[in-house]
């Protein structure tokens, strides 16, 4: 099947290249251009791309109110962020939109291919060079240890208090502990929240 790909750029150069490089796979074909937020959702609209190509500076607003928008829009749709835009926060903020993949406008094209293709595969799934670096900056910044980060990643599972505890080889007592930690730290009152809270903070998957 061959992937339909919208790219969205405010520079002509930048879209006129990415057709070109792109289009040299015999399995992707470019159906549009915008050099807008405003342009990009019109253009989305009208040929329901599989791929978007986006960048994250737009001159009427923010790449990442054309992913939220695209996502809410459609859970199968890819959604790639290729920017110069690669703090942590801006990498974080990407995957909060609902990207699929975050690169660096310096990558190879063989890279901005492989994320194009991932991103159709899996469009709810989210990958970036700097994904590890972006989240042990957040991470940092919330303050959270080793340790609850640990207990963290087990909540989604269900486990109980008991379960985590066995997994980890310490006792009930502790887990409650660095549970009430946890939520304290998430602005949590239970369970659901951290982990809803986590996945807003790019936490968890």
């Amino acid at each position: 099947m061959t992937l339909r790909v919208l790219v969205i750029d405010d520079h002509a150069i930048v879209r006129e290249g990415l057709r070109r490089l792109i289009s040299r796979d015999e399995g992707i074909i470019v159906v549009g251009e915008a050099a807008s937020k405003n342009e990009a959702i019109a253009q989305i609209s009208h040929h329901n791309p599989d791929v978007i190509v986006v960048d994250l500076h737009l001159p009427d607003g923010s790449g990442l109110d054309v992913i939220a928008w695209a996502r809410s829009l459609s859970q199968k749709i890819g959604i790639v962020v290729l920017t110069m835009s690669n703090m942590p926060e801006h990498v974080i903020a990407s995957m909060q939109s609902g990207a699929s993949s975050h690169v660096d406008k310096t990558a190879p094209i063989a890279e901005v291919l492989k994320a194009i293709k991932h991103s159709a595969d899996k469009p709810l799934s989210f990958t970036a060079r700097k994904l590890t670096e972006a989240m042990a900056a957040r991470n940092k910044g919330l303050g959270l240890t080793p340790r609850e980060i640990e207990v963290l990643e087990k909540l989604p599972s269900g486990d109980t208090v008991a379960q985590i505890a066995k997994q980890l080889f310490v006792t009930e007592s502790t887990i409650k502990t660095h549970l009430f930690s946890l939520y304290k730290k998430l602005n949590a009152e239970n369970r659901v929240q951290a982990i809803n809270n986590a996945r807003k903070f790019g936490l968890l998957p």
